[in-house]
């Protein structure tokens, strides 16, 4: 039975921080693209038009009930057949954005349609714009309203980012396997691994929680 090593924790520390490094950078980066791309689907689902609406709605549809591993795979094993090929990274960060973005479009949706009809009524008596109408009055009162969702949605794709080591992302998990396959003992990267994500994810939770208690205020 294997004892715990702090000099072993010590020597395997770098390598697991620089996995940190890389998960964070996978979860900031697909973030961005989860925000805006969830931004579009929702502007695209209450088109009139339902030669748009129909054709996202389907899109939305299939990207959030198919597992999110199975995206990943596709995307780095499938999409080179067809001449697309991106690195690892990169590979992940579409995948982790495409997958929430699905996940975002309702909360921006929500927030939407939490907006007062006087604000849209308001508008149309001052004659703005649609695009005025849309970036200056109605946008900035429903992205407040869904700030903290948002946050959610951060932390659920950072605990995400371990399945990114399928398509050899170099993050935590990654990094924890490769030197568990190395030294044959698994006990300190696998547990240190699992330390840092709740070191990381509790605090922001809490902060997430002050953020939306001081807004709701």
């Amino acid at each position: 039975m294997n004892t715990w090593s702090w000099g072993y924790v010590g020597d395997i520390l770098p390598d697991l921080l620089k996995g940190l490094g890389v998960t964070v950078e996978a979860t900031l980066l697909g973030s961005l693209v989860s925000f805006a791309l969830g931004l579009v689907w929702a502007l695209a689902l209450r088109s009139p038009s339902r030669w748009v609406a129909w054709p996202v709605g389907a899109v939305v549809e299939f990207v959030r009930n198919t597992p999110l591993l199975v995206q990943l795979f596709f995307l780095f094993f499938v999409l080179p057949s067809w001449g697309l090929t991106f690195s690892p990274l990169v590979t992940g960060v579409i995948g982790l954005g495409l997958h929430y973005s699905t996940y975002t479009a309702e909360v921006y949706r929500a927030g939407i349609d939490g907006v007062p009809a006087g604000q849209w009524e308001a508008a149309v008596a001052l004659n703005l714009p649609r695009r005025r109408t849309w970036t200056a009055v109605i946008l900035p009162q429903a992205l407040r309203r869904v700030v903290p969702a948002l946050g959610n949605y951060v932390i659920a794709m950072f605990k995400d980012t371990p399945m990114l080591a399928a398509i050899t992302v170099g993050d935590m998990l990654f990094q924890a396997n490769t030197i568990g396959a190395t030294t044959f003992d698994y006990m300190e990267p696998i547990t240190v691994v699992g330390v840092l994500f709740i070191v990381i994810s509790y605090p922001t939770s809490l902060l997430l929680r002050a953020l939306e208690r001081r807004l709701v205020r």
